[in-house]
């Protein structure tokens, strides 16, 4: 009898025992990515972060804006119709469309990293090629094969976006707009000097050379914590987070890293959830809208000095005075090269990109995304209008920094809007066919402000201003406001 009380003693004092060792495990801490991204705060990392993705920016920005200093060129050199011309701009922002939604697609499965390197690659590539085009339709196609690899440099922000810490999103984005505006500078200072020496295609070949540098340094940037947690890649999660903690001199939060695995991610069909239906529709509607108006501004500032339309209604009155009825003006293949003044004028209104910079910062961070992208879309609307005002080319110039400033205001805030909006899972996505309608704008703007224009000044304007308008009163009605708003890593 005292054996087996003692024998059940025994038994109650191991399970106390096992009960003491297992209750360590039911207390251990866990941490999230958005938790660790927090905790970790801003450092050094974040800062090499800006500077690297950054800088795909300006790669962008100057095979983007590569035609429009290179149309003059082209259109004198084999003989292009106006609507030839636009065709250009259009192709490559096809090519973009299409490609926007595949790197999507393939980022959220992938990874962001992998395909922002491909589409590197492919840019460089083709943009190299572009320069040996030994005829019109080559260059066409070509410059369509560039699109297609530009369109997968928006991974870059995807990438800042996530591993930047909530409270300086709304700050750390918007300045990414400096890279912009010096790839756009850049390429309109080597045109000014290379287009009339040693011709556009070294002006080409030059232009490629930063995004071949950049590709070295993307060895420097890991890829996305959020994105190895949604594939169950905690372990390369953490190890991505503990040197960013190093870098930054800081430390990791305690516990395990604890997020659930997404098997199902980068699906179309969750875009038309009804949870993100409204805002995906209205998105689209923004973006297309937004690229519409910028890529119009560009083009037409371009137009207006290529054809001197600084007041086109007293142009059109002079010539008719002077009888001017040479075989140029009623050439349809009209063949002005940029002079100087040109390039300056076209510097001057593309600072203004970044003149709103420090007001769309404060907009964005005090009256919220939704409130401030209605704003700068409203006032664009009007400056549009104001481009018919018969005036000097003080006054043009004036009007198109202003339109610059406006329309660069737009693509941040939507920018950031759309990363912050969607979960991860869905992100890449969310974003990649988010600019695909983007390039739909793009595609249609050229027909506008190199065609339609030339037709009717105040038509062309009253479009560009309406659609402006639709985005204004889209943005406003916007069902999320996603200001001080964690990144949500699932649907």
């Amino acid at each position: 009898m005292a054996t087996q009380q003692k024998e059940v003693s025994n038994a109650i004092g191991l399970e106390e025992i096992g009960t003491e060792r297992q209750e360590p495990k039911k207390e251990q801490k866990t941490f999230t990515v958005e938790e660790a991204v927090e905790t970790i705060g801003f450092g050094r990392f974040h800062i090499a972060l800006f500077l690297i993705m950054g800088s795909t920016g300006v790669v962008e920005a100057m095979e983007i804006m590569l035609i429009a200093v290179v149309s003059p060129l082209i259109r004198c050199e084999w003989q292009l119709n106006d609507w030839q011309v636009a065709l250009v701009t259009t192709m490559v922002f096809f090519g973009y469309m299409i490609f926007s939604i595949l790197f999507g697609l393939l980022a959220d499965r992938y990874g962001r990293w992998k395909i922002l390197l491909i589409s590197f690659l492919w840019g460089a590539y083709f943009s190299l090629l572009t320069s040996f085009s030994p005829s019109y339709i080559w260059f066409v196609f070509l410059r369509a094969m560039v699109g297609c690899g530009v369109s997968g440099h928006a991974q870059g922000l995807i990438i800042k976006t996530e591993f930047l810490p909530t409270k300086y999103r709304g700050y750390m984005l918007p300045l990414s707009q400096v890279f912009w505006l010096a790839g756009s500078l850049l390429i309109i200072g080597l045109a000014s000097v290379i287009n009339p020496t040693i011709g556009w295609r070294w002006l080409i070949r030059i232009s490629s050379i930063p995004g071949i540098i950049l590709i070295l340094a993307f060895k420097f940037i890991p890829e996305s914590a959020r994105y190895n947690v949604s594939t169950g890649n905690n372990k390369a999660a953490i190890a991505t987070l503990e040197r960013i903690a190093k870098m930054n001199r800081s430390v990791m939060p305690e516990g395990i890293l604890v997020e659930p695995v997404h098997e199902k991610r980068g699906r179309f069909s969750d875009l038309l959830d009804s949870k993100y239906l409204r805002t995906t529709l209205q998105i689209w509607i923004i973006w297309l809208g937004i690229s519409f108006a910028y890529y119009g501004v560009i083009l037409a500032s371009a137009e207006l000095l290529e054809r001197d339309m600084v007041c086109s209604l007293q142009t059109a009155a002079a010539a008719k005075e002077l009888g001017d009825d040479s075989e140029e003006s009623r050439s349809p293949c009209h063949c002005r090269l940029f002079a100087p003044s040109d390039y300056r004028i076209m510097i001057i209104s593309t600072i203004g990109e970044i003149a709103l910079n420090p007001l769309n910062i404060l907009g964005i961070n005090f009256l919220g995304r939704r409130l401030s992208l209605s704003i700068t879309m409203g006032c664009t609307a009007l400056f549009f209008l104001f481009l018919n005002i018969c005036t000097t080319s003080t006054g043009l110039i004036g009007f198109l920094f202003m339109l610059r400033a406006l329309v660069a205001a737009n693509f941040n805030t939507i920018y950031i809007y759309t990363a912050e909006v969607y979960p991860t899972t869905m992100r890449a996505l969310g974003m990649g066919t988010s600019g695909s309608l983007c390039r739909i704008g793009a595609m249609v703007a050229p027909f506008i402000a190199q065609v339609l224009m030339s037709a009717s000044f105040l038509g062309a304007l009253c479009l560009f201003s309406g659609m402006c308008a639709v985005c204004a009163i889209s943005a406003f009605t916007l069902p999320i406001e996603t200001k001080g708003r964690a990144l949500q890593q699932m649907k």
